[in-house]
């Protein structure tokens, strides 16, 4: 919790090192939070006692833990090495499903599989899995999530690692989907970072069951690049997420949102309530956040 509201991460990386590409680890070697090291063994696996505990102490009431099977970009990381983080507290800690149809077959039932272990959503990584969002091979996965209340989160936003294909981070390529899914609930990870920061917001502002997350945004720059929007309109459909490791930490990203001069209604829209709105929470989970307070 920070300043009295509850603190959700939408979106952590808790991957282990050894199913990493070396870009990967250049890249938090550079920009990763300092804590990083402290928290892994000596074979690169977090410690679910010293994971839960740094994010006790960042504030962070609920954390979103991502998987991902990128071969091309960053490697593959199982949803299966999420495990001894997600049974040490299961209060706190809670899973997203990732989807790559190059890799999965069918896959609609590997969501299921993946759903059946508490994933709150389905994240596609359209940029390192090398597909395009509105690749007709994923309609099913669409057809599937409209119709069972799954959020379908898109990376949204320019990619450095090699490998990476950019141009399918353009949310035109979402629009697509969001047109032919009318109920599907979906969210803009990284908030169009690179050069679609205008085309993210004005699709976030147009459809109701669009959303934009903040994960990866130095939050002091988000007046400057939503400038075209209204920062405090745009921000009621915010959502916050750090892309941990990558940032100095979740509480110094959160407390620098309360510098943007937003009302204390719309902070806790960002930092709360639109994750409970979107996500599939457990009731528990909820019901310790206060939901409906």
């Amino acid at each position: 919790m920070l300043r009295g509201i509850p603190l959700i991460d939408a979106h952590v990386h808790a991957a282990r090192i050894p199913t990493l590409k070396e870009s990967w680890k250049d890249w938090a070697a550079r920009y990763g939070s300092p804590s990083m090291k402290e928290l892994y063994d000596r074979e690169g696996t977090l410690v679910p006692e010293r994971f839960d505990r740094y994010m006790e102490e960042e504030g962070v009431d609920v954390a979103v833990l991502f998987c991902e099977y990128s071969p091309k970009a960053t490697g593959i990381q199982p949803i299966e090495d999420l495990f001894p983080i997600l049974e040490h507290n299961p209060e706190r800690f809670l899973p997203m499903a990732n989807l790559n149809p190059h890799y999965h077959y069918p896959p609609v039932a590997e969501l299921k599989r993946q759903l059946s272990f508490g994933a709150v959503g389905l994240k596609l990584h359209p940029v390192h899995g090398g597909f395009a969002p509105n690749d007709r091979m994923l309609y099913p996965v669409y057809a599937f999530c409209e119709a069972e209340g799954v959020p379908v989160v898109f990376h949204c936003g320019t990619s450095v690692f090699p490998g990476s294909t950019n141009r399918y981070a353009d949310p035109a390529l979402m629009e697509d989907v969001a047109r032919d899914f009318p109920g599907l609930t979906i969210v803009l990870a990284h908030g169009g970072r690179g050069w679609w920061y205008d085309a993210a917001a004005f699709l976030t502002l147009m459809r109701e069951n669009v959303w934009i997350e903040i994960s990866g945004l130095p939050p002091k720059k988000l007046p400057e690049y939503y400038r075209n929007h209204g920062l405090e309109r745009l921000a009621r459909k915010m959502i916050f997420g750090t892309d941990w490791p990558g940032v100095p930490g979740p509480r110094a990203n959160a407390e620098a949102l309360f510098g943007l001069g937003l009302d204390q209604k719309t902070l806790r829209l960002v930092l709360c309530e639109n994750a409970l709105r979107v996500y599939r929470f457990p009731e528990g989970v909820r019901r310790r956040l206060g939901e409906g307070s």
